[in-house]
């Protein structure tokens, strides 16, 4: 009776253990280092800034590379990061790497076959991970050299994200150089090339052997085409497969103002997460997926009217459409034990955020989840952590705080998340009872969703940042500028300079935020012309208020700049000070 009790006593205790928090996890930030989680998860911030961070990968010991953007000034361009103590925050960050970076956009990271893998905008590279070594000391060698084919039509979307399948496979994309592959790249109304030279070497997949030293894209084999631009990539263990999260074309807007309105820019078209099977074709440049109207789309450089489905059916559809301009930069399918069951073999993406966005809120800044089973979607994507821009309302991409870049899991289930600001990454972990965890721990990220101007769809009127700013803007100017500049803001000839069509009011922000805090004394050329006076100093103008007349200024008398953000004020005003 007693050895059967004792039985039972372990049961229960077993039983207790795997339904309670998490054992041998470091205590999470007070405030999760700024983010919101879904209820049960925490976040401690490991390290605050290494620098530029990009991509990231973590070893079994739990030790932690990252490759920046642009190397440091010894042109050392990885970081090594390591927790001795167990509390989760690092205890010794390293500064390494003995190699050529060309084009400074630094973005792979992977260990594979006891390598760890980096690539640059040019090169991807790979170094021998040495047991118990937290810095590397073999050769760096070169697995892969972009040799820039059709580098005639531009060198845009070169980010070089690698991936690796189950049998000696590395893939690599190699971005569209172009927008729309037009002759003349981002032209309004310009059309498109029939067919698209640009596909012979570019927006697709190749992929390479993994162990091969020194190849060029010519070595390597078009496994999938018609995919413009991915950043976020990563091979599925539990099928077998790669997957991939395009960036969708720019501007569409700009390019065919009569088809498409500044809402329609603002939203489309979507971010396609793609199924990449060999001899996938995802339709690019002929063809953008609208996630609204759920249809793959003809574009208006091919005949396109935002209608026409022409033959969509002939190409690859998206397993899911985000919208539009999210930035989706790292993708990550989930293994581990850690989380609770509902995010197992799931898909976590890093959405960098929105640029061009304008006039309505920029969007993305957040990590998203797709629930998987089967190997299919089991359900809508929803929002995981959010928080990094620590901001309500995202008005130009520089305003935000932090902007998730990279996704990696440590060997314990946790999820490790760089950003690419300062370089802060968070550790985050589950403590919650992982068989109660359901759609009320979810809720709030589901509100969250349906309301913050960073995630939801904007609404066409409402969410119009321009509508009040505008209005704002030209009441300060008219009392405090037009006197001078006159309303038209064509300035009166002689002693105030116009603000229409210079330089001075739609190039660079800085000079245009210091001009008015600090004023100006003394001679200035606008549009060839000299001009010699005083413009006395507008510092008494709160940053909301500067924000608004400079904005006003940069979008009217014909200007068609971007919009300037009170934050952007108290930064200047602060640097000044």
């Amino acid at each position: 009776m007693i050895k059967s009790c004792g039985i039972c006593y372990q049961f229960i205790l077993l039983a207790i253990v795997a339904c309670s928090d998490q054992t041998g996890l470091p205590p999470g930030d007070e405030d999760h280092g700024g983010l919101f989680l879904p209820e049960g998860f925490e976040a401690v911030v490991v390290v605050d800034s290494v620098g530029r961070s990009r991509h990231l990968t973590v070893t079994e010991n739990g030790d932690i590379y990252v490759k920046l953007r642009v190397p440091d000034k010894e042109g050392r361009g990885l970081v090594a990061i390591r927790d001795e103590s167990g509390n989760g925050k690092a205890d010794i960050v390293q500064y390494f790497g003995d190699y050529e970076d060309v084009g400074n956009y630094g973005t792979g990271m992977r260990i594979y076959d006891g390598y760890m893998y980096f690539s640059t905008a040019g090169e991807v590279y790979r170094q021998k991970l040495e047991k118990d070594e937290l810095i590397p000391t073999g050769p760096v060698e070169l697995i892969l050299k972009d040799d820039y084919k059709n580098a005639e039509h531009g060198y845009e979307h070169i980010a070089k994200p690698i991936a690796f399948d189950d049998d000696g496979y590395m893939y690599v994309p190699f971005g569209s150089p172009g927008d729309v592959c037009q002759e003349l790249n981002r032209k309004p109304g310009a059309p498109g090339m029939d067919p698209c030279p640009q596909l012979e070497w570019h927006a697709g997949i190749w992929r390479f052997d993994a162990n091969k030293l020194n190849q060029t894209q010519a070595d390597g084999y078009r496994f999938a085409t018609g995919i413009r631009s991915v950043v976020a990539m990563d091979w599925n263990s539990t099928d077998r497969t790669l997957y991939v999260v395009q960036h969708g074309r720019d501007n569409l807007h700009r390019t065919w103002p009569k088809l498409y309105n500044r809402w329609e820019n603002a939203v489309l078209p979507s971010e396609e997460f793609f199924r990449v099977k060999e001899g996938t074709d995802g339709g690019w440049p002929y063809y953008y997926y609208d996630q609204i109207q759920g249809k793959k789309l003809l574009n208006a450089e091919y005949g396109g009217d935002g209608q026409d489905e022409g033959d969509a059916q002939n190409y690859e559809m998206p397993i899911v459409g985000f919208p539009g301009h999210f930035a989706p930069n790292d993708l990550h399918f989930y293994h581990g034990n850690q989380f609770p069951d509902r995010y197992k073999e799931g898909a976590f993406v890093a959405f960098h955020g929105s640029t061009i966005r304008a006039p309505y809120p920029q969007a993305g800044y957040f990590i998203g989840f797709v629930p998987f089973k089967d190997g299919e979607p089991s359900g809508d994507w929803e929002v995981f952590a959010d928080g990094f821009a620590q901001l309500d309302t995202i008005v130009n991409t520089s305003d935000a705080a932090a902007r998730p870049m990279g996704i990696s899991m440590g060997p314990d289930g946790s999820l490790y998340i760089t950003e690419s600001v300062k370089g802060k990454i968070w550790r985050i972990m589950y403590k919650g009872k992982k068989n109660g965890f359901g759609e009320s721990q979810l809720a709030k990220l589901e509100e969250r969703k349906r309301t913050r101007t960073n995630i939801k769809d904007p609404h066409p009127e409402d969410d119009n940042l321009e509508k009040g700013l505008i209005e704002a803007g030209a009441s300060i100017y008219n009392l405090y500028c037009g006197p001078c500049h006159q309303r038209d803001g064509k300035g009166d000839g002689t002693r105030f300079p116009p603000l229409a069509g210079t330089d001075w009011v739609t190039g660079d922000k800085t000079r245009l935020i210091t001009l008015l805090l600090e004023g100006m004394e003394g001679p200035i050329t606008v549009n060839d012309i000299s001009y010699n006076g005083i413009m006395p100093s507008h510092s008494f103008l709160s940053d909301e208020d500067a924000a608004a007349v400079l904005t006003y200024i940069r979008k009217s008398f014909g200007n068609e700049a971007s919009s300037i953000s009170a934050v952007e004020v108290k930064k200047i005003r602060e640097s000044l000070e």
